[in-house]
């Protein structure tokens, strides 16, 4: 179990795959990351430009001038910052279930929140805003699916128990 927020190094190897296809600064770096996740995510100025001057010491990237926009600051990939993405794509592609323990810990609480009698929540009036309540909650599950279906192929149920699921696909310890 991990706490909330974005897996480790996610960050830095979001930064170094955007100026591996093109040099940027770092508000477009902010922007695009915002798109990527369909808006809801924008990290921080404050984790965003200290990764591009960390970068910049390193020898991953610099920073480059350009006549047309002389006030902003680009940076761009070197070799050196091309070989560390590359290390940064294995680490990234070892968090999957740092990803599973911030979804399902976020949704499993929203429902919590709207089903255990033990926390006396003020929802909006309905219509009035977001609520914890059956119709939010099946709206998130619908929106998942229609993602799944957008990225891979027609969502099909999985029946298996989390126990069942670990052990089918090699989780088990």
């Amino acid at each position: 179990m991990r706490k909330s927020g974005p897996p480790k190094g996610l960050v830095s190897y979001l930064v170094l795959e955007l100026l591996d296809e093109q040099p940027r600064y770092g508000y477009e770096i902010l922007k695009e990351i915002e798109s990527l996740s369909g808006g809801h995510w924008e990290p921080s100025y404050g984790s965003v430009y200290p990764i591009l001057y960390k970068f910049e010491e390193e020898g991953y990237a610099e920073r480059i001038e350009r006549e047309d926009e002389p006030d902003r600051k680009y940076f761009e990939i070197t070799d050196e910052g091309r070989a560390e993405l590359a290390d940064k794509r294995d680490e990234v592609g070892d968090t999957g279930d740092d990803f599973i323990d911030v979804i399902l810990g976020f949704y499993h609480m929203f429902a919590v929140l709207g089903t255990d009698e033990r926390f006396e929540i003020s929802n909006p009036e309905p219509g009035e805003g977001w609520r914890f309540d059956e119709a939010f909650s099946a709206w998130i599950v619908e929106q998942l699916i229609r993602h799944h279906e957008y990225y891979f192929e027609e969502f099909e149920r999985v029946e298996d128990t989390p126990e069942e699921f670990a052990e089918r696909m090699g989780l088990s310890e």
